[in-house]
């Protein structure tokens, strides 16, 4: 009892040593607009997936299952068995841009004793361009599509009598144009507290904290940067290669807290007939404004959930001056619908189909509408 207790207090201390550590690595980046525009990789920014982008990605503290791994992989610690998740997005709709992605998170021994893995993908879908070159400005020589692929690997598990969540995620990020690539590696870490309710029902309060896009600098690199050079005379040539420059991710770390706030409860089950649940957020980024978000999500007994946010940008809610394209207003909506025995209805771990669907309002690029199919066995 005595070691148990000690192992028990020593991961207490350590996951929140991992916090201030969080903490601390955001002040040495925190907002700094004077960087914009000096980071690559920006995909990893992006949300694809329609339930969390109801309210912007704000909710940090509750997120769960496989889309946690776009804003805090400790979240996915949450999975009870499996879940899958497809979702397409077309984003910023003035930009004919489209997003397809795919989640997939599996727990891990008896009752998800061994943690959760989850996978996750996503593709950027940018249309047709035009090759242009310095003899031929107006195109005509073909087309050519951009190709922005994600890959992540996600881990985590429930430490401290179910209280406490830690996840990690390993990503791979590879750009290509025709003639260039640029490859690389990111790391996401993240934590969740949660308070616990009577009869296994969930607390009021979360905290979570991510820590986003940390990694090594990429550069791209491939035949698309040699020319051709005159060496002196008009006869004789020689290929030069240029060095492109490297760029940073565009790191950034999230802070928020949620409170649930329940009404009729029924004892016989641990499903609220009736959740509100506030959010706040805090969005420190490196290489723009930081942001402040406030959110709200009502659920009834998590069959119909609809929710909405807003988010304001530090120094930047006048358009001429935001630096974040997602400021401003996300509503969202899901559709839960349970399939099983009727015994299955009384416990979290029931099978379910769901549809999510969720707009966001940017300051130049008109909407993003986002519409996602979720199945949990």
């Amino acid at each position: 009892m005595l070691i148990s207790f000690i192992v028990m207090k020593i991961r207490s201390l350590i996951y929140f040593v991992f916090i201030l550590l969080i903490l601390s690595a955001g002040k040495s980046f925190a907002g700094n607009p004077e960087r914009s525009g000096q980071a690559g990789g920006t995909q990893l920014m992006v949300n694809p997936y329609a339930r969390s982008s109801g309210v912007n990605g704000m909710n940090v503290a509750d997120v769960k299952g496989i889309e946690s791994v776009a804003i805090n992989p400790a979240g996915i610690a949450h999975t009870e068995r499996t879940e899958v998740v497809f979702s397409h997005s077309r984003y910023l709709s003035s930009a004919g841009i489209s997003i397809n992605a795919f989640g997939l998170s599996q727990a891990l021994g008896k009752e998800g004793t061994g943690g959760v893995l989850g996978i996750s993908f996503m593709s950027f879908s940018m249309g047709e361009i035009p090759i242009t070159t310095i003899d031929n400005p107006d195109g005509g020589l073909g087309t050519f599509s951009p190709t922005f692929l994600n890959l992540g690997l996600t881990y985590a598990k429930s430490m401290v009598s179910d209280r406490i969540f830690v996840g990690f995620t390993v990503k791979l990020v590879h750009e290509a144009i025709p003639d260039l690539t640029a490859s690389g590696v990111a790391f996401d870490g993240g934590v969740q507290y949660r308070t616990k309710g009577k009869g296994g029902k969930p607390g009021k309060f979360a905290l979570g904290v991510a820590l986003r896009n940390i990694g090594p600098e990429m550069s791209y690199s491939g035949d698309g940067l040699t020319y051709r050079a005159y060496t002196g005379t008009d006869k004789y040539t020689n290929k030069v290669s240029t060095v492109a420059s490297s760029y940073e991710l565009p790191s950034v770390l999230l802070v928020g807290a949620s409170y649930r706030i329940t009404i009729g409860d029924n004892d016989s089950s641990i499903i609220s007939n009736h959740v509100i649940l506030p959010m706040f957020t805090f969005i420190s980024n490196s290489f723009s404004n930081d942001q402040y978000c406030l959110g709200l999500e009502y659920s009834f007994k998590d069959y119909v959930r609809v929710r909405g946010s807003y988010s304001i940008e530090a120094d930047g809610a006048d358009k001429e001056i935001a630096r974040n394209a997602f400021t401003g207003l996300a509503l969202g909506a899901t559709l839960e619908l349970p399939f099983g025995s009727k015994s299955d209805l009384t416990n979290r771990g029931r099978s379910s189909f769901g549809i999510d669907y969720s707009v966001r309002q940017t300051h130049y690029f008109g909407f993003t509408h986002t519409v996602g199919l979720r199945l949990n066995l």
